[in-house]
């Protein structure tokens, strides 16, 4: 299955936009509940849940021959890893589970894009998206807590919400806008 890019950088417009518009319309519960993310059990869950199987389709997905042999086994390993997280792992789980899904969201995003490289400079916008998540999702796996003082300071006031909010609306819907006309043959 390949994913045009221009259908991609839609649906993480879609994605990114959703949630800052709750942040402009309710910016106290918006706040409550960013504060309330690194810590949810709930969350957690299913995130790990959404990463490991992620995780495991891109291995079923991956051809090489020299782990041909072990493919069965690594499989039932990354799962048991992705098992053992939820059970052994819980402080911050919604943090490390949302750090492996913003480095497979990473990975998509390049592989998506990289092909188009030379066809449009306005690919680059998402590469680059794609490069600052895996930092982000790097970041955060080694110390998880950071996203839960990154939250607290940009909830801190109503009007951070409203700012920060209205930044990354306007960065959705530019992703939204190069999806429709940039990317649109992509």
């Amino acid at each position: 299955m390949t994913l045009k890019l221009s259908t991609l950088a839609i649906l993480l417009g879609l994605g990114m936009a959703a949630p800052q518009v709750y942040g402009l319309m309710k910016p106290g519960a918006f706040a409550a509940a960013a504060r309330k993310f690194p810590r949810s059990l709930p969350a957690g869950y299913c995130l790990i849940a959404l990463g490991t199987l992620w995780f495991l389709w891109n291995v079923k997905q991956e051809s090489l021959a020299d782990f041909a042999a072990y493919k069965n086994y690594m499989m039932i390993g990354f799962a048991a890893v992705g098992l053992g997280t939820c059970i052994f792992v819980q402080d911050f789980l919604a943090v490390r589970g949302l750090a492996v899904v913003l480095l497979l969201l990473g990975k998509l995003m390049v592989d998506t894009g990289r092909p188009h490289l030379g066809e449009t400079p306005w690919v680059l916008v998402i590469q680059t998206w794609a490069y600052v998540l895996v930092v982000a999702g790097m970041w955060f796996t080694i110390s998880p807590w950071r996203l839960r003082d990154l939250l607290n300071w940009a909830t801190a006031t109503e009007q951070r919400v409203k700012i920060g909010s209205s930044i990354r609306l306007a960065f959705a819907l530019f992703v939204i806008v190069l999806g429709l006309t940039a990317f649109r043959a992509l």
